[in-house]
């Protein structure tokens, strides 16, 4: 669908079939609202100059990482007292592809895509042969890992996230895999970085929300079926909190008791999916001691009881050079290489 803008540009709007959307989203008649991490747009513009049309809601800023022809641009700050419209020009090529990526997470509001100003657009054709979803936390959204724009503990909390850039993306594309992140900032398999699952949803009672929160009136049913299923959760199980609100040590039989349960859930909704599931690139030592023995009874349960294979994956090391100890944009790049032969494994045995 297409009306006039002025005398060079056309107005398509974002139920166009041109654009092809992914990821945690919500389509509607006049915007098409990017959700989670990484959700995100693509499409094709046929000339050299495209106006894209994006605004932020509830907060007063937002990001997203922008891919033009395959490289990766910059992220742009998007923000929410109007629809923001960034002017790209294009190199002469008959046609250009645009990717548009949520840089931020569920939790730091939607970025409303309105559709673009272009002289005309096509779609962008998948040939992408696996798919895999990344369930995790801030990890995995790539949180406090990108300070090119701003410096680490400066701004808010938003202003260092580039799912885009993450170990999750990273590896979808080193595989030529399709994805969709299921992740949350500070959110464990049975309490949080901060909270014993009193104040706040743990993953297995957000998970099938759409905005993977408390709010059930939008499920999460995207007709997306994963070859494989990555999950990165026990950080924050882990966690001593802030050090000053009341912390329990941690339970390792009620961590794989929930593990458990959280793994039937995401069979029941992918039968035929393989599972990974990783520890954390963020603990070492003892802790991780501790961490691997729980998925490695997660993983027993499953071979015993479902004849259901299973496989962990260990990073060797943690990657504390990021923000606030988390990993780094170029961390999450050798994550990403490293996790590369593990899951390229598990998708050609698929």
């Amino acid at each position: 669908m297409s009306c006039k803008k002025d005398k060079e540009l056309l107005l398509f709007n974002p139920n166009n079939p041109s654009f092809n959307y992914s990821g945690r989203v919500f389509i509607n008649s006049n915007a098409v609202s990017l959700i989670g991490s990484a959700s995100s747009v693509v499409f094709k513009v046929k000339g050299n100059s495209v106006n894209l049309l994006l605004q932020s809601e509830f907060k007063p800023r937002n990001y997203v990482a922008l891919v033009i022809n395959g490289k990766y641009q910059k992220r742009y700050t998007i923000t929410g007292d109007s629809i923001n419209k960034i002017n790209l020009k294009l190199p002469e090529n008959e046609n250009n592809t645009i990717e548009i990526y949520k840089a931020t997470e569920a939790a730091s509001g939607e970025v409303l895509f309105y559709g673009v100003e272009a002289f005309d657009i096509a779609s962008v054709t998948n040939s992408n042969t696996y798919s895999i979803e990344f369930i995790g936390d801030s990890i995995t959204c790539g949180a406090l890992s990108d300070n090119s724009g701003i410096d680490c503990n400066q701004g808010e909390y938003i202003d260092q996230h580039n799912a885009y850039l993450a170990y999750g993306p990273r590896l979808s594309r080193l595989l030529n895999a399709n994805f969709v992140l299921s992740s949350v900032s500070g959110i464990g398999m049975y309490r949080n970085w901060n909270d014993e699952n009193i104040e706040q949803p743990i993953m297995p009672q957000v998970y099938d929300n759409l905005s993977l929160n408390e709010d059930d009136s939008k499920p999460y049913n995207i007709n997306f079926q994963p070859d494989v299923v990555s999950i990165c959760l026990g950080t924050n199980d882990m966690s001593q909190g802030d050090g000053v609100k009341e912390r329990l040590p941690f339970n390792s039989e009620k961590y794989t008791s929930n593990y458990i349960e959280f793994v039937k859930t995401i069979y029941k909704r992918y039968p035929n999916t393989k599972i990974a599931i990783l520890n954390s690139p963020m603990i070492q030592g003892e802790g991780n001691d501790t961490l691997v023995k729980c998925l490695n009874k997660v993983k027993s349960y499953f071979k015993i009881n479902a004849e259901k294979d299973i496989e962990i994956f260990q990073f060797d090391k943690v990657y504390p050079n990021g923000c606030n100890y988390h990993p780094s944009v170029d961390e999450h790049k050798e994550m990403a290489e490293k996790l590369k032969p593990f899951f390229n494994k598990l998708l050609k045995n698929n």
